[in-house]
């Protein structure tokens, strides 16, 4: 069989020709298309690498920030709490302190309210008990409360001794002004002349005096000189007589008191004297 070498060569031209054709025109484009597709998957899978790191960074961030603002809020709620807590302790105290203080107060009033009460039921007991005694002594016998006082006043001053008189006589001799005489009523010349002659006789001197009328003294008579006193009033038998009606109804209260103890509540009308 002969061989045609030019068929041969012919279609070995062609195929030659053909290969070079596909490579040109069909394999490299391929090829490029398919080397750039990778290019472009590789690069968006990278892109995709750095997004997921920086959403795991952003997810770290923001779960580090909900950390943070769960216990700062932790913070601020014991804080908050806390200054609930002592501003409810302040005002609880506050208010203690205000009801103590108001109670206080209101006893401090009602107190006061007693003691002038009481003082106010004291002087008109004072007042009652003299015009009481002034009609007594003026439908019983002929002189007068004002005279029975004075002469009792001037017993007093006849009366002192010891270091009442010293004092009394060292204040009379050192005096610059006349001897005060204070009373409740405007004393008669007779009651004057007798206190005169009485504070003459006891201190065996001639003693001027200035009489002075002091309706708070209540049916009494007071000597001041240079700072010493002496004195007598129907007071301090009232004063006397409450201490001992106190002590009577305290013991009634704590079931001791006797009828005898309070048969002997009454007291004589005695004198006294204070001195200052």
């Amino acid at each position: 069989m002969l061989i045609d070498w030019f068929t041969v060569i012919a279609q070995t031209l062609n195929f030659l020709i053909l290969v070079w054709l596909l490579r040109r025109f069909l394999y490299k484009p391929i090829l490029d298309a398919v080397d750039s597709r990778e290019k472009r998957i590789a690069a968006q899978i990278a892109d995709a690498g750095v997004k997921m790191a920086e959403a795991h960074k952003e997810r770290d961030e923001y779960q580090h920030k909900n950390e943070e603002f769960d216990a700062q809020r932790a913070t601020l709620l014991n804080q908050a709490t806390n200054d609930a807590n002592a501003e409810r302790q302040r005002l609880i105290e506050e208010a203690g302190k205000t009801a103590d203080a108001q109670s206080t107060l209101r006893r401090e009033m009602l107190l006061n309210e007693a003691h002038s009460l009481n003082q106010a039921i004291r002087l008109s007991t004072q007042q009652e008990v003299f015009a009481i005694a002034r009609k007594t002594l003026a439908d019983l016998a002929a002189t007068s409360l004002e005279l029975c006082m004075t002469d009792v006043f001037a017993r007093r001053l006849r009366a002192i001794t010891g270091p009442v008189k010293e004092s009394l006589g060292a204040a009379l001799k050192t005096s610059s002004s006349p001897v005060l005489i204070r009373s409740a009523f405007d004393l008669p010349a007779e009651g004057r002349a007798t206190i005169q002659n009485a504070l003459n006789e006891t201190f065996s001197s001639d003693i001027p005096v200035r009489f002075e009328t002091t309706p708070d003294l209540i049916g009494g008579v007071e000597l001041t000189a240079n700072g010493q006193k002496l004195a007598w009033s129907i007071a301090d038998y009232l004063i006397s007589l409450e201490s001992r009606v106190g002590e009577l109804i305290a013991r009634k209260g704590s079931g001791t008191i006797t009828t005898a103890q309070a048969n002997a509540g009454a007291l004589p009308m005695n004198e006294s004297a204070s001195r200052q």
